[in-house]
């Protein structure tokens, strides 16, 4: 019977999420900021001393890292805080509608068991940011050849690259995205208001972490933003695959606690 519960949630959710604007929109920033960073990065790397640089969101490989076998994917962990915020705020904006439009008390009525509709909501978010990251993955592998080409980088290694690298990239990124999700679920159910999730998200990744970063020099690496972008980069010099996995399940974890206690004990008759 739960599992039913469960299934039903999902499938009501994913019917009530299928809005053409907000899908649009979601997809179209993803594909607009994979091809932007994909340009940026090697522009950037072609041009400089050949060091990691950072920009707002963003973590810029090396031109070594470019010309790697890891280079062809490279873009996807470049992009994934930006993306992650754009995921963030999506999860937020269809939790947030839930309450702004009396709907969450309609759905509590029809199904009194508010941990399925939790979990039916999460699962459906999930299954549309999984089909966001595959598309990340697509728009990444049609931009990095164009990008590459016009700022000189070689990419004779990128031949070696396999299914196995890029489903490696597409896991990595979707783990990291989806740590964004429900992040800004958790937020939104917090706060009953996207607007308010989403600032608090670019807020985090644009300035506070690197004020963090900067004045908490012991535990920078294990920030959220570091830890989802080393996810989404299949571990990197700072934190290794599996502590991020680790973190990010943490963190996620404790989210989704927060949200199960809010749901459940909070009133939605007024």
């Amino acid at each position: 019977m739960s599992v039913s519960g469960v299934r039903r949630a999902a499938t009501s959710e994913l019917v009530r999420t299928r809005r053409r604007g907000v899908l649009l929109g979601w997809l179209g920033l993803t594909a607009v900021l994979t091809a932007l960073v994909n340009s940026v990065m090697f522009t950037v790397a072609a041009q400089g001393d050949g060091g990691p640089t950072a920009g707002p969101g963003a973590d810029l490989p090396s031109l070594a890292v470019l010309e790697s076998a890891a280079g062809l994917t490279a873009g996807i962990g470049s992009a994934s805080n930006l993306l992650g915020v754009v995921t963030l705020a999506f999860w937020a904006l269809l939790t947030a509608s839930d309450y702004s439009t009396g709907m969450m008390r309609l759905l509590v009525a029809a199904q009194p068991g508010r941990w399925r509709l939790l979990t039916g909501k999460v699962l459906a978010l999930s299954l549309w940011t999984a089909a966001v990251s595959l598309l990340a993955l697509a728009v990444n592998l049609a931009a990095a050849p164009a990008g590459a080409s016009a700022a000189g980088v070689t990419t004779t290694a990128w031949g070696t690259t396999g299914a196995v690298d890029l489903l490696s990239a597409w896991s990595g990124l979707l783990s990291a995205l989806l740590a964004w999700g429900v992040l800004g679920l958790t937020l939104a159910t917090l706060t009953r208001s996207a607007a308010v999730a989403v600032s608090i998200g670019v807020g985090y990744v644009l300035l506070l972490e690197g004020v963090l970063a900067s004045v908490l020099t012991g535990v920078a690496d294990v920030l959220p933003g570091s830890v989802l972008t080393a996810l989404a980069q299949g571990g990197n010099d700072a934190l290794s695959r599996s502590h991020a996995v680790v973190l990010g399940l943490l963190y996620a974890g404790i989210a989704l606690a927060v949200t199960l206690l809010v749901v459940q004990r909070r009133d939605v008759t007024d």
